[in-house]
């Protein structure tokens, strides 16, 4: 089924929920490599989301209330996410589809208090959530 085609710019809209884990989040950027252009814009292809990195986010669980700090990425796009028929430069098109898998990557864990001893850092290197793209593109569908 159509839908409209992501191009350079269009937002990646994480979701808060990461399993345990509530992400203050920030929307990534997309980058497109496709050859093709719609309105003189680069088209985003198979391959773009993966340069999406949110650096920075704040993160707790409900036993670490110290936040900590990781970044957000795209891990995989659903199946409607992507064109079966239309290509650009012999790489699927990224379209806005439903739900992309996200990845929350920890770099200084949270924490959880412990006193009178020292704070317990959080043992979960990443945690697994879901995202939505946002296009500014309302003219152009691909399948």
């Amino acid at each position: 089924m159509p839908d409209y085609i992501i191009i350079k710019g269009d937002l990646a809209i994480f979701n808060v929920a990461f399993g345990a884990a509530t992400v203050v989040v920030r929307p990534g950027i997309m980058q497109a490599t496709g050859l093709s252009t719609k309105g003189g814009i680069k088209i985003c292809v198979k391959g773009d989301e993966a340069q999406v990195a949110v650096p920075g986010c704040m993160y707790v669980t409900p036993q670490h209330s110290i936040p900590g700090v990781g970044t957000l990425k795209i891990a995989s796009l659903a199946g409607d996410q992507t064109t079966q028929t239309t290509k650009s430069g012999k790489k699927a098109i990224i379209i806005k589809g439903s739900s992309f898998m996200a990845k929350f990557e920890v770099q200084t864990p949270a924490q959880q208090p412990n006193p009178p001893g020292p704070p317990v850092p959080d043992g979960s290197p990443q945690y697994s959530g879901t995202g939505k793209f946002q296009t500014t593109n309302v003219k152009w569908k691909a399948s």
